[in-house]
């Protein structure tokens, strides 16, 4: 079994059938140009030891120093044994709050992009867990299904923002419905909703909606961001500050960390409140959680071990033409005894 790693090299053999070409027509033109100052006979007693097979034999070398070259920057791969390795881990998903209310600013450099840095960092310290992400705000929406792409799983994070969802509000309840759809029956892994959120449900039933969840063996753990005491909700263009939100009064909205909500969902749902302030905290209380968890095996693949063979054909080709340079066009006597191509005559 074996495998050719940057096909794109194989070029580099178009160079053969030109030292080809070149090569015949220096014999053709040097035949020629011979010709036209003496014959056969008085040319081979001006150089007798001048070897035709010699010639040949260089520009074999040649060619084939240049094959193993190219063959060399393929980097030929072969398979030396087949590895079994087995996923095990917990499927995770994330419902990150998305409503106006994420982008006050009471926590660097605001809610929303606190949130996504906590579920960055949570993703770039997991093993084999697999990963959905959720975006919610007065409705739910899904963005990423459970997938092992941590990769696309922070790509589709970082492209979240308040105006994706028309329906502004916080219903977590929304959230934990659509969560409930990712998981799959047949597999039986461990299920982790994980909610970044402040906590201002307008909803009222989250709770309930967790107790249901807690029922099909998932379990909640919310983190908190914001501040208690509140912020104003700016109103921005690009990006400076035109105004801050006002209620139908003319009053300036303020929207404050709700963790009595947070504590009462995850607590239904078997899991635990963590504030989101902190994000080192966060991330070594979430890895903590995993951790403890038992891990189901979801998926096994075979991979083929393999092992390169470049260096092997880049020594010939350095050997090669070392061979080539020393190989004078000149007869030896063991040649001269054997008479190829009837050089003698």
């Amino acid at each position: 079994m074996f495998q050719l790693e940057e096909k794109i090299w194989f070029w580099v053999l178009g160079i053969i059938p030109v030292v080809l070409l070149v090569f015949l027509l220096l014999q053709l033109w040097k035949r020629r140009a011979q010709r036209r100052f003496s014959d056969k006979k008085s040319l081979r007693k001006l150089s007798p030891n001048q070897s035709f097979f010699k010639s040949i034999l260089k520009v074999l070398v040649l060619c084939l120093a240049f094959a193993c070259l190219a063959i060399a920057l393929v980097n030929p791969k072969i398979g030396t044994k087949l590895e079994t390795v087995k996923r095990e881990g917990v499927d995770i998903v994330f419902a990150v709050d998305v409503s106006k209310s994420m982008l006050a600013e009471d926590v660097a450099p605001n809610r929303l992009d606190k949130a996504k840095q906590l579920v960055t960092q949570i993703i770039n310290n997991l093993g084999s867990d697999r990963v959905g992400i959720i975006a919610y705000a007065g409705k739910a929406f899904p963005q990423l299904p459970i997938t092992t792409d941590y990769g696309s799983a922070k790509m589709f994070l970082q492209s979240m923002n308040t105006d994706m969802l028309s329906s502004q509000g916080t219903a977590i309840n929304e959230a934990i419905n659509l969560a409930k759809t990712y998981y799959d029956d047949d597999e039986q892994t461990n299920r982790v909703l994980i909610i970044i959120s402040d906590g201002e449900d307008h909803s009222n039933v989250a709770a309930n909606v967790a107790e249901e969840a807690a029922e099909e063996g998932i379990r909640i753990f919310t983190i908190g961001v914001g501040d208690v005491k509140g912020g104003p909700i700016p109103e921005k263009r690009n990006g400076i500050i035109l105004n801050y939100k006002k209620d139908n009064n003319g009053e300036t909205v303020i929207t404050r960390l709700n963790e009595e909500t947070l504590k009462n969902i995850a607590q239904e749902a078997n899991g635990a409140y963590i504030n989101g302030s902190k994000t080192t905290k966060v991330v070594e209380e979430i890895k903590d959680i995993l951790n403890k968890m038992d891990k189901k095996e979801f998926e096994a693949k075979q991979f083929a071990d393999f092992e390169s063979q470049f260096q092997w054909f880049l020594g010939a080709a350095f050997l090669l033409l070392f061979i080539d340079i020393f190989l004078l066009e000149r007869r030896t006597a063991w040649l001269k005894r054997l008479n190829l191509f009837n050089e003698n005559l």
